[in-house]
């Protein structure tokens, strides 16, 4: 059976927590990734009182869906990589509150954004910085018992999982992992797709589902909002691989269409679209 979830910001921006679960539940989804991302809006959950944690984890169960992920994009803004000692200072309170969040809410994974920096020059002194900071991380993870999972990026730092790989090497904790975006892998054109997930299987603890438009020398590639079925994912022969490398974790839709006229028309066409391409795959069951 397939465990499909679906992202935040898929959903209406208008919209309560609790009315997000109880629209995801209503459309079949199986639980929920909440964003923690660099706007201050968002950053601000992870203040959230006692009294405020308690509400979201009854919204939990008076829907019967989980929040089992965070998406944590917020280092974008506040890197580890970052020359600037007052953003890492930043980066690791922000890190260390959403895994203290996670824990009061029953959050599994903490998605982290595979950047060194995003707004300022790479170097060898940022690629230094990020994985001095990702090892402090991981070891408060493991006090909580809360994975972290890098994220597979539209950035060439980690835009595959063998990247990934060599920043585990020096990391040696199974609170760390990788959370692979089949759009982003497929997207860069160094990338064989199926070599990649064969390389990272033991290390995957969910999968990113959305499309993309492939990198060339002429064009940057897209990586958010396109619309399923439009770009270069070969999502039939992902599944296949992923079943045939006993891959047996979650699924989740990740779309951008929470200001959008239509959202939850958007959401039900992306659910049918996956639901299909694993029917034509033949991979896993036809229990979705």
């Amino acid at each position: 059976m397939i465990y499909l979830g679906i992202y935040e910001k898929a959903l209406p921006k208008n919209k309560s927590i609790f009315e997000h679960l109880k629209i995801a539940k209503e459309l079949g989804f199986n639980f929920y990734e909440i964003s923690i991302d660099e706007t201050d809006e968002r950053l601000s959950r992870l203040d959230w009182s006692t009294e405020k944690r308690r509400h979201v984890i009854e919204c939990m169960f008076e829907n019967n869906i989980k929040i089992q992920s965070m998406c944590l994009s917020g280092h974008r803004r506040f890197p580890f990589g970052s020359s600037d000692i007052i953003k890492r200072k930043k980066a690791e309170e922000i890190m260390y509150k959403a895994i203290d969040l996670a824990s009061d809410l029953g959050i599994r994974v903490i998605q982290l954004a595979g950047y060194d920096v995003y707004y300022e020059d790479k170097s060898n002194e940022t690629d230094k910085l990020f994985i001095e900071g990702i090892k402090k991380a991981t070891n408060y993870a493991a006090k909580k018992q809360v994975t972290l999972a890098i994220e597979i990026m539209d950035d060439t730092y980690i835009n595959s999982i063998t990247k990934f790989l060599k920043i585990k090497s020096q990391i040696d904790s199974p609170f760390l992992q990788v959370y692979p975006d089949i759009g982003n892998l497929s997207a860069w054109p160094e990338n064989d797709v199926n070599k990649e997930l064969k390389s990272g299987i033991q290390n995957i603890v969910s999968v990113h589902l959305k499309d993309t438009l492939k990198v060339t020398e002429s064009f940057p590639g897209k990586f958010k909002e396109v619309a399923f079925g439009d770009g270069c994912v070969d999502f039939q022969n992902c599944f296949k691989v992923l079943e045939k490398l006993g891959y047996q974790g979650s699924f989740l839709i990740e779309m951008w269409s929470e200001n959008s006229e239509k959202p939850i028309d958007q959401i039900s066409q992306a659910k049918t679209f996956i639901l299909n391409e694993l029917k034509e795959s033949g991979a896993y069951s036809d229990e979705y």
